[in-house]
């Protein structure tokens, strides 16, 4: 015959404190002396005792999952959301979302549930799920302006926390990064470097990050008397920057500086370039953004403005634990500054 699994009671014979103090303790209850927790939890560890989690979200009313969303403003077909899966997957960027916000929720017993929301469908199931109590609250990657997800969620009444400030004004917490000032180091630093002929291979101009590292990027060539950028918009992706790169030799061959609004386009700027036989950095001079490990990898390494992606996607777990928990009740903003690492390429 099997074995009864352990029950509250032999924790609390073990631990030498009542059941409910065990209770307390399994549930998260911060009003137990610290002493009297490693006490318990020991216990545990020693009977081999595992919550019940059913019962326990009855008691608690929670789950101890969250869904980390990916989401998007389109309607796609089958197909269209399977490659915007895989292009989510082999973003470095994305990566580090999850890594950031692992960190922070695995140490609290925390469960992040991948969802993807690029229908109108997959959106009312995201909605549904929150409403349901399938997960306590959403963490959302919103990679669209226009995405109705945020608002959605705020209608629903569930806590939420985006990350990067949402197109439309909507009463949820967010953590964002000072992308102007992010356009500024890299600005500054090629114009120190003795660059004179710069251009930049911009992100997706209907991205709100976008707009911010060019703008950031043009006012501050333009204060140093450079009126004109050169613009070639990319996609964030390498084949993008190659594009875009090729454009801009073709209509500026003098280019002696360039800009990229993120890694996986100055890759292939970087490689554009070399197949012109441009050296990196003796003639065209390139700064990346995001300091991913694309970063470390590419041949030069390149000089890039980081963004500390997973220092923010932990904030944006951590005021979602707020939330939750009602220890924030009003919605906030963090917002991160962006840093100048310099290799390389430039």
């Amino acid at each position: 015959m099997s074995r009864q699994a352990p029950t509250l009671e032999d924790v609390a014979r073990e631990a030498g404190v009542s059941r409910a103090t065990v209770s307390r303790v399994v549930n998260g209850v911060r009003n137990v002396d610290p002493a009297i927790q490693d006490l318990v939890r020991r216990a545990i560890e020693r009977t081999g005792y595992a919550p019940n989690q059913a019962a326990r979200q009855l008691v608690t009313r929670r789950t101890t999952t969250v869904a980390l969303v990916v989401s998007g403003a389109g309607d796609a077909t089958d197909t269209e959301q399977n490659a915007f899966a895989t292009r989510v997957f082999a973003d470095p960027f994305f990566g580090r979302v999850v890594g950031g916000v692992v960190g922070h929720l695995r140490p609290r017993r925390m469960h992040p549930v991948l969802m993807f929301a690029e229908t109108p469908e997959a959106r009312q199931e995201v909605v549904a799920y929150l409403r349901q109590g399938g997960a306590d609250g959403a963490l959302v990657v919103s990679t669209h302006p226009d995405d109705p997800l945020p608002a959605l969620l705020a209608g629903a009444g569930r806590p939420a926390v985006l990350f990067a400030r949402p197109g439309r004004p909507v009463p949820l917490s967010y953590v964002d990064l000072a992308h102007r000032d992010g356009g500024r180091l890299a600005a500054e630093h090629l114009l120190e470097r003795g660059c004179r002929r710069i251009a930049t291979v911009a992100g997706p101009l209907a991205v709100a990050a976008s707009q911010e590292r060019l703008a950031g990027f043009r006012d501050t060539l333009a204060r140093h008397g450079h009126p004109y950028v050169p613009v070639a918009e990319g996609g964030f992706t390498v084949d993008s920057g190659m594009a875009a790169m090729t454009s801009l030799l073709a209509e500026h061959p003098d280019t002696d500086g360039v800009f990229t609004a993120n890694d996986l386009m100055a890759q292939g700027a970087v490689q554009v370039l070399r197949d012109h036989g441009r050296r990196v950095p003796q003639d065209v001079a390139v700064v990346g953004f995001d300091d991913s490990s694309v970063a470390v990898t590419c041949r030069p390494r390149l000089t890039t403005v980081r963004q500390p992606v997973e220092e923010m996607a932990a904030t944006m777990a951590r005021l979602l634990d707020d939330h939750i928990k009602g220890a924030r009740g009003e919605p906030t903003s963090v917002i991160f500054d962006p840093e100048l690492v310099v290799r390389e390429s430039a």
